[in-house]
């Protein structure tokens, strides 16, 4: 019989499928005795209270699957998990129509005055002069993440008889013009919406995706909704375009800290905000439970079928695992580095056994879909999602590399651009990566990266280094590659702090500098 706790609170529904199965459910009233009674149990549920911490994990000596009752696993320690061997799944589409409605309820709302108005009306006033409204009818509406909900914000769009572009990089366009959807970049897309709303994870792709310099682009007046996630949006910066009349209404529904710790965006009387209830629905929370208690049991009885977003499966005895975590670094570097559409995706294996090679194939899809998608990219469904949005996913098998005994090479094709990494495993089993773009270097691909690609001139990396150090920022360690018959250069830092748009904008203005890119690969 399986043991399973449950520590945040879960449907009833959920908590009788678990039971039926023949589980044993504990639902634990006091979460703070989660770490004393851990070790008894061979699944632990939650919401988003309980913090998994590494230490958490540890404690759970039969712990075999964590689920997340929800999409985010924020409060889970998934590179923990897996290094213990856990499952962590989660339930992510329980809560896409509700995410949907409640995208259009903060549309409406803003667009009418709906709260002021009722409010006022509250107070015994009758004041109709001040809420002035403007219809959706013949408006043009901004998507950002044209995914599951994304997507149903369009039908739902159209409706209303609104025109819909979008911002998606990992969407083909025949796919966004079967939806009649125009794909753009977000540059282009700003300055031509009335509304703009956001369904994108939050990653360090997306955070501050709209920020002071692109709220400057848009068109004055334009809305701003966010029922995706919260620091997608830079809240300082809409506060500032709020006050200034560029950005004429926002409503939002995540913060980038929840509870806020600052009320004064909230308050502002052009934002209509809610307290993360976009999933907050009778249905989707009956949803939730289903999903979560579905996943937990199958993942307990061994089956694959689930929505695993670590490791579902340990092929060749375990064997491949470095592999794997090496393929999906690299797929998420050269999604980094790519910041085009994604047309195609090729992974070459040199030195792989025949059975680890469409896992890790399926490892180098997940990492390159995740910094836009998120966490509803897995082990599971990568290879759907990839073909869905018309990326061809191709796998070439090479004999012994001249160089290395085992290589593996990620290449992203789009828009007439070409990216490829490459990468290794150290004597210890750890990643490293090894080719960029045709450049010869070795680095652990971990933490905040700075990637520059420079003119070969003497002088220029010690201006790069005069410009963080002036900016506060302590560079770790720094590789430098050159390339024979080239005449530029390639410099790979990393940081021990972010910098910031100023200093970026320092070493992007140096006339030697021909490409930068930032990221934190954890």
């Amino acid at each position: 019989m399986h043991r399973i706790v449950i520590s945040d609170e879960l449907e009833a529904s959920g908590v009788e499928r678990l039971r039926q199965a023949g589980a044993e459910v504990v639902e634990l009233q006091d979460r703070k005795r989660l770490p004393e009674v851990i070790g008894g149990f061979d699944a632990l549920i939650v919401r988003s209270s309980t913090q998994v911490t590494a230490d958490l994990l540890a404690q759970g000596k039969r712990l075999k699957v964590v689920g997340r009752a929800g999409i985010g696993v924020d409060n889970v320690d998934v590179a923990k998990a897996t290094e213990l061997g856990i499952l962590v799944v989660n339930a992510p589409t329980a809560n896409l129509l509700s995410a949907t409605e409640h995208t259009f309820a903060l549309l409406l709302a803003l667009a009418r005055s709906v709260p002021a108005a009722d409010a006022r009306l509250k107070q015994a006033v009758w004041d109709r002069k001040s809420f002035v409204g403007q219809e959706l009818y013949g408006k043009t509406l901004g998507i950002v993440g044209l995914g599951q909900i994304g997507s149903r914000v369009a039908a739902r769009a159209q409706a209303f008889e609104m025109k819909v572009i979008a911002y998606d990089p990992f969407l083909d366009e025949q796919a966004a013009r079967r939806i009649d959807v125009e794909l753009m970049s977000l540059d282009e897309m700003l300055p031509l919406v009335d509304a703009i709303t956001f369904h994108t994870p939050l990653t360090s792709e997306t955070r501050g995706l709209l920020g002071a310099e692109r709220m400057a682009q848009l068109k004055r007046g334009a809305l701003v909704i966010n029922c995706g996630r919260g620091g997608v949006v830079d809240e300082a910066a809409l506060y500032a375009a709020l006050e200034s009349g560029q950005v004429g209404g926002a409503g939002l529904d995540v913060f980038a800290q929840e509870p806020p710790q600052s009320w004064e965006l909230i308050q502002h009387p052009r934002v209509v905000a809610t307290p993360h209830i976009g999933a907050q629905t009778r249905e989707a929370q009956e949803r939730i439970a289903a999903q979560i208690s579905e996943m937990v049991l199958a993942a307990l009885n061994g089956s694959m079928a689930i929505a695993a977003v670590n490791l579902p499966f340990r092929p060749a005895g375990g064997r491949s695992e470095p592999f794997l975590l090496l393929a999906e670094l690299l797929g998420r570097l050269a999604s980094s580095l790519h910041r085009d559409r994604l047309h195609g995706l090729q992974v070459d294996l040199w030195g792989i056994e025949e059975d680890m090679v469409a896992p890790i194939t399926v490892a180098a899809v997940k990492g390159a879909l995740v910094p836009f998608l998120g966490e509803m990219v897995n082990f599971v469904n990568a290879e759907k999602i990839a073909s869905d949005r018309g990326i061809d996913v191709v796998r070439v098998v090479h004999p012994r590399h001249g160089d290395y005994p085992h290589l593996v090479g990620v290449t992203l094709r789009g828009d007439g651009r070409e990216h490829e990494v490459a990468g290794t495993l150290s004597g210890s089993n750890e990643p490293r990566v090894v080719d960029i773009h045709g450049f010869r270097l070795e680095f652990r691909p971990q933490g905040r990266l700075l990637i520059l690609r420079n003119e070969d001139v003497p002088g220029v990396v010690g201006r790069f280094g005069t410009i963080l150090g002036d900016g506060g920022i302590n560079i770790a360690d720094i590789h430098l590659a050159r390339a024979a018959g080239r005449r530029d250069a390639l410099a790979v830092m990393r940081l021990d702090q972010e910098p910031g748009p100023e200093v970026l904008a320092r070493i992007e203005a140096l006339p030697e500098v021909k490409e930068t890119h930032v990221f934190d690969l954890g």
